[in-house]
């Protein structure tokens, strides 16, 4: 195929250099800065790291609302489909995220069943995956889709026959995941075993017993005091001293509390982000609960409304910036903010009050407890939104995926 992917390929890296650059291309932090941007640069997250249950609760997300969410790895513009929104729009400064949402859309619009869906997206090893999207698929991509899922690698492989194997491991968050069950099989243990745990008091036991003493070990410590350690879960530099400050002052005691909730918080029944960390696959229907898009209830809805969202590549800033006063319902940012600098805060939050209609309400995480906002955003712009702090905290108590140290939920007041 000819190379058509111009900008959406070749200079994928540069949008995100704009967003993570904050320091001297030669200093030691501008080096660190430029390594993750160039990882940032290819696949990331093969599903997203937020609970969109907790999201769509959050938004009291109805058919009447407009959205505009960063897409990520997708799953998240699915589940809210499954709401029957007015329009989603996904923008994403990650050329490979993009490829992927409009992949899912277009497969879940021309995909013959649900079970077609499931088996594409929802279970492993199934070697026809790459036929169904010759055939039913890829017609229906954009060119520069189709050229990032039909690229061959030095192996002559199409990047599409990673699902006849299985997606999610692949990616910087596959990569990492793996990383992460090397570590602990080397002190013998296997994290896959959790899954054998029936009650939650194995699931404590288990973690008390097998994964919690892995990160007082030495080498473990010293690995993740760097902050490259991190670029598998997506997180920059920035965000790692952010990060590093919701524990003792060692990531390695950050990151033993987010695995502790994400093994011990919830019943496996109930937790497929646990089956996706500890068994690298997504459970069996009969098994434990799926993520909105792969549930067989809502196939018919998300069939009938994939046409109602729309996938960008473009900065957030500049696509609000684009758009009319008082035409957006509901803002996801996922962590974005985190990456950001005063002013880049000031001007995002500019564009939302501007774009935001009448009770319209924005939803973020961070990778600390605390909102971000207060301080750094003019209070001019802030005074004009309700933080809601008790529904945050609840909400993020109840986050599934369990990596963040906050949700947050702000409302716009009346005018």
């Amino acid at each position: 195929m000819t190379d058509i992917s111009g900008e959406l390929v070749f200079r994928r890296g540069k949008e995100v250099g704009k967003a993570v650059y904050q320091n001297r291309p030669l200093s030691k932090a501008g080096i660190s800065e430029r390594l993750f941007a160039l990882l940032f640069s290819g696949l990331v997250y093969p599903q997203i790291w937020e609970d969109p249950d907790i999201d769509m609760e959050a938004m009291a997300l109805g058919s009447s609302h407009r959205v505009v969410t960063i897409a990520s790895g997708g799953c998240n513009v699915l589940a809210y489909l499954t709401r029957s929104p007015a329009s989603v729009e996904a923008v994403d400064l990650n050329a490979a995220h993009i490829a992927l949402n409009r992949m899912k859309l277009a497969a879940m619009r021309h995909l013959p069943s649900q079970a077609d869906v499931f088996r594409f997206f929802g279970s492993v090893g199934n070697a026809h995956n790459a036929a169904a999207y010759d055939r039913f698929v890829a017609p229906h991509l954009d060119p520069v889709s189709r050229h990032y899922w039909e690229r061959k690698s030095w192996r002559g492989r199409r990047r599409i026959e990673i699902f006849n194997r299985n997606f999610y491991q692949t990616g910087l968050l596959g990569l990492f995941i793996a990383a992460g069950h090397r570590t602990a099989k080397l002190h013998g243990v296997d994290p896959a075993e959790l899954l054998r745990a029936g009650t939650m008091e194995e699931q404590r036991r288990f973690f008390d017993e097998k994964l919690a003493p892995v990160f007082d070990r030495r080498l473990l410590r010293w690995a993740t005091a760097r902050k490259s350690s991190l670029f598998g879960l997506g997180i920059p530099p920035a965000q790692y001293d952010s990060l590093i400050t919701s524990g003792d002052g060692t990531m390695a005691s950050v990151l033993r509390a987010r695995l502790e909730k994400l093994a011990c918080g919830f019943t496996l029944k109930d937790n497929y982000f646990a089956w996706q960390a500890f068994a690298r696959r997504y459970p069996e229907p009969d098994e434990a609960a799926l993520p909105a898009y792969l549930e067989k209830r809502n196939y018919p809805t998300l069939k009938a409304n994939a046409g109602r969202a729309s996938i960008h590549h473009a900065n957030m800033i500049d696509f609000l910036a684009a758009k009319d006063a008082g035409t957006v319902d509901r803002f996801v940012l996922l962590d974005a903010q985190d990456w950001m600098t005063d002013a880049q805060l000031n001007a995002l939050w500019t564009e939302i009050t501007r774009t935001a209609a009448a009770g319209a309400r924005v939803i973020f995480r961070t990778a600390a407890e605390p909102s971000l906002l207060p301080g750094r955003v003019s209070a001019s712009l802030l005074d004009q939104w309700s933080y809601e702090e008790d529904a945050s905290l609840d909400f993020s108590a109840r986050d599934r995926s369990a990596i963040y140290g906050g949700f947050h939920l702000y409302v716009k007041r009346a005018a």
